[in-house]
Formats: C-alpha cells, sequence, structure tokens
C-alpha cells in the first residue's frame, strides 16, 4: 500500500468516527427533547408515581369517605325555601300628571288620570330549611323565621328538583324560627336530630343549604365557641359559632356534626365584607328547637315559661356591694307582683344561680332557660339572699306580652346603684356621703307613682339608714308586705314623705 492509500484510509477511518459521533449526539438530543414532552413527562408520572405513606393516605382516604356519605345522608333532608312577598302601592302622580301620561295604561289598569291606583310589587326571597317530621303524606320543615317573613307564596324544593308549593305552620320572632309544611306521597327521608349540648369547640362542623342559589351545597370547619349571645333582631337564642362558609341563603339550612346528626340551625353571619363569609357563622343549637318543633305542629306557634322578674347587667361595683363576686347567675332586680317568681317567693334582690339542677351562667341564659320551661310545671330555683343558698319551688305560667308589659305590677321600680367615688364627683358630693343613687325609675310603677326621680339619692327606708346596696335589698323585703317609706336627697333637699305599699 502507497502512501496515499495509507492516507485516505486513515481519513476515511476518521471520519468513520467523527460520523458516528455525531449520530450518537442527534441521538441523545432527540431523546432528551422526547423525555422533555408532557406526553414522555406523563409516561415518566406513570413509571414512578408519588409515594404517599400508606397509613396517611388510608386516613385521608377514610375522611374523605366520611364526608362523602354525611353528603350523601343529609343532602336529601335539606331543602330549598322560595318566597314571595307580595306589596301594593299607590301609583306615582307628579304634581298632577298621572304615571300613565309617561309610561302609558299598565295592563288590567282601568283608563283615567291614575288617582288612586295602585300597583302590586313581588319581592322574592331565598332560604334553606330541614324536614323534620312526616305525618302521612305532610312533610314538616323547619327554618329561620326572617327566611319567611311575611311571605304570601311558599315553595319547597327538594334535593333531586322537584318542587311543591308550601304553607306556614307557624313563625316565632324571638327565637327567629318557623315551619313550613308541603303534601306528597314521595318518600323524602327525615333529617336526624343530635345532641347540641354535646358540641365542643373544635368539633367538626359541615353546613349545609344553598347559599346565594347554588342548591344543595356543603361546606366544612369547625365549631370555634359555643355559647354565643347577641344575635340580630333581640334573638334569645344562644349560638353555636363556625367557621364552616356560610352565606346568604344558607339561614334555615343544617349545621351537622361527623356523624351528619343536625346540631344547628344555620342563621346569621357576621361580616365586614357586605355580606359574604369571613368565617364567623352562628347556629341556633339543635336542642333550643327541638320543643319548637313539637308546639309549630300541635298548636302552630311557641309558647314561652314565664317567671315574672326584671334582670339587670352586673358591673363590679354591684357584684362587690352584694358579694356575689365571681360567682355566676342573674341578679332579679325587680319581681312582678302577683308573677309566678312572686307567689314561690323570690324577691328583688334575689340571685339566682340554678334552675332545675343546671347552673345559670348570666341574665341572658336565665332568660333562654325559663322561656324553654313548659308553663304549668314546677321549677326549682336556687337563690342567693344575704350571701346564704336559699331553695325555691316556683310553678311556671305561659308567658304573655300583655302581662310582661305591665310597668304598674313591677315592685318596686326603681333602678339603684352603689354610691361610688365618680358618681359622689358627679354629684358634688363629700366623699362620705352615703345612700344609693336612683339610676331609673320605671314608668307607672309604684316607685314612679311615689314621686321618685332619676338623679335622688335614697338614704333611709323606715327609717334604717342604706349603707349599701344589700342593705337595700334586704329592707325591701323585711318590708314587702307592709308600707314602705324614703328619705330621699333631692339635690340639696330632703323628703320624707315617698311613701308606697305593694
Amino acid at each position: 500500500m502507497n502512501l496515499i492509500q495509507k492516507l485516505s484510509s486513515k481519513n476515511l477511518f476518521v471520519f468513520n468516527l467523527v460520523l458516528i459521533g455525531v449520530i450518537f449526539g442527534f441521538s441523545l438530543a432527540f431523546l432528551s427533547f422526547s423525555c422533555s414532552t408532557p406526553q414522555a413527562k406523563k409516561a415518566q408520572a406513570e413509571e414512578n408515581p408519588v409515594t404517599i405513606p400508606r397509613d396517611a393516605l388510608a386516613m385521608a382516604e377514610g375522611l374523605q369517605t366520611a364526608f362523602r356519605s354525611i353528603a350523601d345522608k343529609v343532602l336529601p333532608s335539606v331543602v330549598e325555601l322560595k318566597t314571595v312577598s307580595i306589596r301594593r302601592q299607590q301609583v306615582p302622580n307628579f304634581n298632577g300628571i298621572p304615571w300613565e301620561f309617561f309610561f302609558g295604561p299598565r295592563d288590567g289598569a282601568p283608563n283615567g288620570n291614575g288617582q288612586g291606583q295602585e300597583r302590586e310589587y313581588r319581592s322574592q326571597g331565598l332560604g334553606s330549611g330541614i324536614i323534620v317530621r312526616r305525618d302521612n303524606d305532610t312533610y314538616y320543615v323547619l327554618t329561620n323565621n326572617h327566611v319567611v317573613g311575611d311571605a304570601n307564596e311558599i315553595s319547597v324544593a327538594v334535593n333531586n328538583g322537584t318542587e311543591y308549593p308550601a304553607e306556614l305552620v307557624g313563625k316565632d320572632e324571638r327565637k327567629d324560627l318557623a315551619m313550613v309544611s308541603f303534601k306528597t306521597t314521595d318518600v323524602h327521608p327525615l333529617a336526624v336530630l343530635g345532641d347540641s349540648d354535646a358540641v365542643k369547640v373544635g368539633d367538626w362542623a359541615i353546613a349545609v343549604g344553598n347559599p346565594l342559589g347554588f342548591m344543595s351545597s356543603v361546606t366544612m370547619g369547625i365549631v370555634s365557641a359555643v355559647g354565643r349571645t347577641g344575635g340580630p333582631g333581640n334573638n334569645i337564642n344562644d349560638f353555636i359559632q363556625t367557621d364552616t362558609s356560610i352565606n346568604q341563603g344558607n339561614s334555615g339550612g343544617a349545621l351537622v356534626n361527623i356523624r351528619g346528626e343536625v346540631i344547628g340551625i344555620n342563621t346569621w353571619i357576621a361580616s365586614s365584607s357586605g355580606g359574604g363569609s369571613v368565617g364567623l357563622g352562628f347556629a341556633i343549637p339543635i336542642n333550643n328547637t327541638k320543643r319548637s318543633v313539637e308546639e309549630f305542629i300541635s298548636s302552630g306557634e311557641i309558647s314561652y315559661g314565664w317567671l315574672g322578674v326584671s334582670l339587670i347587667d352586673l358591673d363590679r361595683d354591684i357584684t362587690r356591694a352584694l358579694g356575689i363576686e365571681g360567682k355566676r347567675g342573674a341578679l332579679a332586680s325587680q319581681v312582678f307582683l302577683d308573677s309566678p317568681a312572686d307567689k314561690g317567693g323570690i324577691r328583688p334582690g334575689d340571685f339566682i344561680t340554678q334552675v332545675n339542677g343546671k347552673e345559670v351562667r348570666d341574665m341572658n341564659h336565665l332568660t333562654r332557660m325559663v322561656g324553654d320551661l313548659k308553663p304549668g310545671d314546677n321549677a326549682a330555683f336556687v337563690v342567693l339572699r344575704d350571701s346564704a343558698s336559699k331553695n325555691l319551688d316556683v310553678r311556671i305560667e305561659v308567658r304573655s306580652n300583655t302581662v310582661a308589659a305591665e310597668n304598674k305590677k313591677l315592685w318596686p321600680g326603681v333602678y339603684v346603684v352603689p354610691l361610688t367615688d365618680a358618681i359622689r364627683s358627679t354629684l358634688q358630693l363629700d366623699k362620705n356621703a352615703q345612700g344609693l343613687y336612683v339610676a331609673q325609675v320605671i314608668a307607672e310603677t309604684p316607685a314612679a307613682i311615689i314621686g321618685l326621680q332619676r338623679g335622688d339619692r335614697i338614704t333611709d327606708i323606715n327609717g334604717t339608714p342604706v349603707k349599701d346596696l344589700a342593705a337595700f335589698y334586704k329592707l325591701l323585703r323585711e318590708r314587702t308586705n307592709s308600707e314602705l317609706w324614703f328619705t330621699v336627697m333631692r339635690g340639696d333637699s330632703s323628703l320624707e314623705t315617698l311613701r308606697f305599699k305593694r
């Protein structure tokens, strides 16, 4: 082989090596590109799935199964309530120019100048309700009073979309509860009512309803607090607070526990965003409604027990003066004459601590406890009087708005507070001035009739000095059935002729 042949063979060998390298490089680049495509990534994911610890996955799937079961169980018993309120209003007449002058005659309107004509306005509402009872082909739905309002037309839509005309059974403003009924031979499940007294902070809470018209919605959270007070519209309930998402349309719907039992009626939200949910939802405890369900069905209204006392909020000065600091209960500052309380021996100044063995937390709690007592039943009260416990048996009567508003029977009809340094300074009194300051005199009561006035200072009762609030109530109790006369300071004058008797 000559030199030229040797060089040609060598060049050919190098050329082949370079060609093989280029082909190999392109193959690697193509493979890399192929692996970066979505299809390749999917294939890789299928070959290498995300690994989740078996125990954690089983726990998560178990919880998911629980929530699915709750939804399957509860949704068919929660309905959508649609309401229509009809009102009639005088047709506008602008300086003698009738409505029809600009807009033409309305359908069905008589000819003429439009004077005295009315127009019908239809206002639609939306809410939720819970099927709680069935009697043959009649189903009863529990909801909020503010959902039905003064509706002229009510309809119920069940989970599968079927809609039925409904009728109002009864409603109650104090508890914000109402009941409607609808008739059908179709079978619909009833909600299972749980025990709201067993609800604890941190429990799971699931809201079921129709927020903003989105039918059969389920949201989940926890119980944030229990025993909340201060609902809108002077609602006397306490409330379960939850961070479960609740919006307009959820009212009247169910708040359920992890077992699918109804523990509350979703009622209102606190919001700074124009009505949207910010995690502050409130539900009426279901135990507050159980007797109401029976009464709605039997009579169409809720009856309340009546005790016949007037309660006041307690501040530090009053609790210190009565020796009840750190104690839970409610102070009966006034008593209605001939009321169950009066007949049972409760007197002004008694601090009520228990009803039928249950502790009284505060005045709102006592109001609810008494309201839930059945008229005609005897109730066992425990009161603190002169720092000693006293047991009293009281026969509860039915509450009547007329009776509860008769101020002339409210004894004695005056709210007094201890003289504090601030009050002495305001009245420009000597720092050693004694007596009690008259903070309020209730109209038409005995105190008002004898002439007591706000700003008076009571110094004596029947000649005995009134040094503090405890002495005031003690003298009232001791002189309950005899004539009383007060020595009163009004400005710089002393009045001793203010006499009254029960």
